[in-house]
């Protein structure tokens, strides 16, 4: 995958971030290229080296394709759910913490089914709303929208049009 200064790519852990340039430096005696990027949420750099951007999960914003293949893991069926909410929020954790956008889609729509339908412990609230996140800024960059139209989007996939499931994200 060949990235370009000036583009906007997704890290994994920081989320969107701009591609400030291409830097070189020696790292034991090893010249290593590293792509140095400015995160958008608080202008922090981070450095990458170029050959490990995959392995570290770097990727371009989703195209077309790929945000229609995430609405359609939103509008699926729940996964089997652990009756025991400690268990359930540690799978989540952990899906959460792959940095996959499609693991983060599965945990927005477990959680948001269950609070339609049984409804969700207090950490439970809190882990969708921090999950919620990633989401809003993916679908606002492919779509290039504001975060509230995307929020509109994305609340679109369980609700009629004209009502909002989830309080604003901050």
């Amino acid at each position: 995958m060949t990235f370009n200064e000036g583009q906007t790519v997704v890290h994994p852990h920081h989320g969107p971030a701009t591609i400030l340039r291409v830097a070189t430096r020696k790292v034991r005696g090893v010249e290593t290229e590293y792509l140095v990027l400015e995160i958008h949420a608080n202008k922090l750099q981070v450095w990458v080296p170029k050959d490990k951007a995959g392995d570290v999960g770097l990727r371009r914003v989703l195209n077309g394709t790929q945000l229609q293949q995430l609405m359609e893991i939103l509008k699926g069926a729940a996964d089997a759910e652990e009756a025991q909410w400690s268990r359930r929020f540690k799978e989540n954790t952990e899906l959460l913490a792959s940095g996959s956008i499609n693991d983060v889609a599965r945990v927005v729509r477990n959680l948001t089914l269950r609070s339609l339908d049984k409804g969700l412990s207090h950490a439970e609230r809190d882990m969708l709303r921090h999950a919620r996140r990633p989401l809003l800024t993916e679908i606002s960059l492919s779509l290039a929208v504001s975060e509230e139209e995307a929020s509109a989007v994305l609340d679109g996939v369980w609700a009629p049009a004209g009502s909002s499931l989830a309080e604003p994200v901050t």
